[in-house]
């Protein structure tokens, strides 16, 4: 098959087009930037210059395409530079999918993201809107909801390089979130991390299986961990012992209002909510229809940071 990947030089890109080529297929990568796609055997691919608000070079890229895979997400918003939830994960899919249908492609996957909501942060709300317009799209589509994705970063960014950097290498006490005035269940909310390799084997698999057409579905590691075990999972991993303190989100809420708008400050307000509300999956139903073990997040499964 040839597939169209959309956001394809982005960390999770860089993990499915190698996968596509394993499996056979030939991936075409929209590249605004060369440099965007150092570490990919981009002699296996066909590159096709432009950015997704470019209608001429998006049609081109999925001219011809027996697929298409949308993929970019951004986890923060600098409108000033053009940089916006509501143009990247919502108007980039709708001008995805119209191109598609112009062009005839049956098929269409999106990545979007566990925890997605109408009510929600602006991340989650465009994320939502994103679904709802690729299942009114009269395409054959696939959703899949990625919990916190974990896995060798390739140079980009991933969460648990990011929390090494920011929290385990920081000569400050890792904070152990938590809600209200007193420190009760501080670091307790879970999350599920998910290895990139299955994710990417998910996309590649289900393009093939008209099973998971017309289908949604979250994508967990197999078991959920809270906020403290993550950290200490990641100190582990770089053979280090971490302090750990409770902080308040409302300290961390405040901060983030002053400078959430830079880049050097590490967290926003929104990421900080969304990271309290927790993200664990209820339906683990794709793993079996796709024949994927999932991995556990371990000390072992994160011997790519000790490289860092």
């Amino acid at each position: 098959m040839k597939v169209s990947l959309i956001g394809g030089t982005g960390f999770v890109g860089s993990h499915i087009v190698p996968a596509l080529i394993a499996a056979g297929h030939v991936p075409r990568l929209l590249m605004r930037d060369p440099a965007s796609g150092r570490g990919l055997p981009l002699d296996q691919c066909e590159v096709v210059p432009g950015e997704v608000a470019d209608s001429a070079a998006l049609a081109e890229c999925v001219r011809g395409a027996d697929a298409v895979i949308y993929l970019i997400g951004i986890l923060r918003e600098f409108p000033s530079q053009g940089i916006t939830f509501e143009g990247l994960q919502f108007s980039g899919v709708e001008r995805t999918l119209e191109a598609s249908r112009a062009a005839g492609v049956g098929r269409f996957l999106l990545m979007s993201a566990n925890g997605v909501k109408p009510d929600g942060t602006p991340y989650q709300r465009t994320k939502f809107q994103a679904e709802e317009a690729v299942k009114a799209s009269g395409l054959r589509w696939t959703i899949f909801r990625p919990s916190v994705i974990f896995g060798p970063p390739q140079g980009r960014m991933e969460f648990c390089t990011q929390l090494r950097r920011d929290i385990i290498d920081s000569p400050l006490p890792a904070p152990l979130f938590y809600p209200g005035l007193l420190p009760t269940g501080a670091g307790a909310f879970q999350l599920a991390p998910v290895a990139i390799a299955d994710v990417a084997q998910a996309f590649v698999r289900a393009l093939t299986r008209p099973e998971t057409e017309g289908r949604t579905f979250e994508l967990c590691g197999p078991e959920p961990k809270s906020w403290k075990e993550i950290l200490a999972t990641i100190a582990a991993a770089v053979d280090k012992r971490k302090l750990m303190l409770p902080a308040p989100a409302i300290g961390v809420k405040t901060a983030a209002a002053l400078f959430d708008r830079f880049y050097w400050f590490p967290i926003s307000r929104d990421q900080l909510t969304m990271l309290m509300e927790g993200n664990v999956c209820a339906d683990a139903s794709a793993y079996p229809l796709l024949g994927i073990s999932p991995q556990p997040f371990t000390v072992e499964s994160l011997s790519y940071l000790r490289a860092g």
